[in-house]
């Protein structure tokens, strides 16, 4: 297999979103796994600004300008459903700034899950609390009733015990 079909092989089949743009920000290439994820069609993409399909194409000029490769925060591309991990590089032989895009909507779904069952969870707990303080409280105010009740019914059964000696 010759290293131009083994590429072309990787480049279709990485599950990773890849675009490619030269320095004016104008889409040169994407794979398929860009075209899934963002649900478009190569030919919608390719020779138009990156800025029609990804609002912060600005990280392509920060890369080409400061000739690094960089990882930027992930960011969630809410109208595709999609969060990212992504990866910046410049590729000055070819004048592109390529990115990988790695897809953690998963992730980061079951992460948004388990932080809403925690912040549910919390809540229970602490109206659990509440109820027990609420109840231990009426106990108490009863149990200090009848405490004062009894406390009175015996001193009075004491006086009269006490008149009945004398």
């Amino acid at each position: 297999m010759e290293a131009q079909s083994l590429w072309k092989m990787l480049w279709d089949y990485d599950p990773n979103a890849l675009i490619v743009v030269n320095p004016e920000l104008i889409v040169t290439i994407v794979n398929p796994a860009f075209c899934k994820m963002f649900r478009v069609k190569e030919e919608q993409v390719v020779g138009r600004p990156a800025s029609t399909i990804i609002e912060d194409a600005d990280e392509f000029t920060k890369v080409w300008e400061l000739n690094e490769i960089r990882k930027a925060e992930p960011k969630e591309y809410a109208q595709y459903g999609l969060y990212v991990r992504r990866l910046f590089f410049p590729i000055q032989e070819e004048n592109a700034i390529a990115c990988i895009m790695v897809d953690l909507s998963a992730e980061w779904q079951k992460q948004r899950e388990f932080n809403t069952l925690k912040q549910t969870t919390a809540a229970e707990i602490t109206n659990v609390i509440n109820n027990q303080m609420r109840v231990a409280q009426e106990i108490a105010r009863l149990l200090g009733e009848t405490s004062a009740e009894s406390k009175i019914s015996l001193q009075r059964l004491l006086k009269m015990i006490n008149q009945e000696v004398v």
